[in-house]
């Protein structure tokens, strides 16, 4: 099989790059054994949800050129790493690190890691390093912009993986399509796993409710703590309708009437209408973290109720991406596995 010349085969990477999980669909359409690098100048850049598309011109042996397509993260979970739409321009030289698209390794790679000739980086994936060095900054609220780190989704996915499961949730589990996830038709993950993505999220703390932007998939959550009742169980929505109420410094909210979500519970597992979530933000002692915590409930997929545990990262100058998912660009990728 012939490669274009610029790529440089680095090693074999069957340890490093195997665990990763992608946030919006599986790395299965690319040779994650392979670390291929490639150089070119950069054509087209496409910033959008849920992929980052990029497209280089690069020389092959014969001085002929080639053009290269680049697949990189979601601009919402590059964005908090420190890659975003001005962070490469169309005429830059730039090298490459990813691995190769099995069907079309020539013409395709998946991205991991981006350098300028100047020797700037800049992350191309939700498993890259970011860019971004801790502050010192310290929240007095649980209002302001969090961050959940990809350990923390990581943990969630986890822990989710091994929930006692109904013989319904089992038979769920076991004819799950990573190819057929809904957010390829951008529709997020449920609550709580909405919550663990590596976005930006913003709370906004009000008289009579709590706003939470998650900035993935247009998300945006309302606790309601004027005293109101759920509305009928035939009245239901995508992340579910919250009540909440304070106790002491601890946002608690419930929530129900939730829509029938093929990964309402985890990236994985359906939920259904009967779900029911009980979470609780608190801000942590230092003020740099976000405590958040809950449980469960859906007897439909879940054998018994479960609980969960985590903490966001203050960023309060963290920016939101502000890109809405692009439907045709979240199908794209469907095109990897032909």
């Amino acid at each position: 099989m012939n490669r274009i010349a610029s790529f440089v085969l680095v090693c074999s990477l069957s340890l490093a790059f195997a665990p990763r999980a992608l946030a919006h669909h599986s790395a299965a359409a690319f040779d994650t054994q392979q670390e291929v690098k490639a150089t070119g100048t950069v054509t087209e850049v496409s910033f959008r949800n849920p992929h980052v598309y990029m497209t280089l011109q690069v020389k092959k042996v014969d001085g002929s050129t080639a053009t290269l397509e680049i697949e990189a993260g979601a601009a919402s979970v590059l964005n908090p790493l420190g890659f975003n739409k001005t962070s490469i321009l169309v005429g830059d030289t730039v090298t490459i690190v990813g691995n190769p698209a099995r069907a079309k390794p020539d013409a395709l790679i998946l991205g991991r890691d981006l350098y300028k000739q100047d020797g700037t980086y800049y992350p191309l994936n939700i498993a890259s390093r970011s860019v971004y060095a801790g502050k010192n900054e310290v929240a007095t609220t649980i209002a302001g912009t969090w961050f959940s780190p990809l350990t923390e989704f990581n943990r969630f996915g986890g822990a989710a993986r091994g929930w006692p499961l109904t013989e319904t949730g089992k038979a769920a589990l076991a004819r799950f399509d990573p190819k057929a996830t809904p957010q390829k038709d951008c529709i997020p993950v449920g609550v709580p796993n909405l919550m663990f993505y590596p976005v930006a999220d913003t709370i906004t703390v009000q008289r009579d409710r709590v706003v939470m932007k998650v900035d993935w998939m247009d998300s945006e959550r309302t606790i309601y703590l004027d005293g109101r009742k759920h509305p009928p169980p035939s009245q239901t929505f995508l992340h579910g309708h919250s009540v909440g109420r304070w106790e002491g410094d601890t946002l608690v909210a419930e929530t129900t009437n939730f829509k029938e979500h093929p990964i309402g519970l985890s990236t994985s597992l359906p939920g259904s209408t009967q779900k029911r979530v009980t979470e609780r933000f608190r801000l942590g002692q230092d003020g740099k973290a976000l405590m958040y915590s809950g449980v469960i409930e859906d007897p439909v997929y879940l054998a018994r109720p479960v609980e969960w545990s985590g903490q966001f990262q203050y960023r309060p100058n963290m920016p939101h991406s502000n890109e809405k998912c692009d439907l045709a660009v979240a199908l794209k990728f469907l095109g990897d596995f032909k």
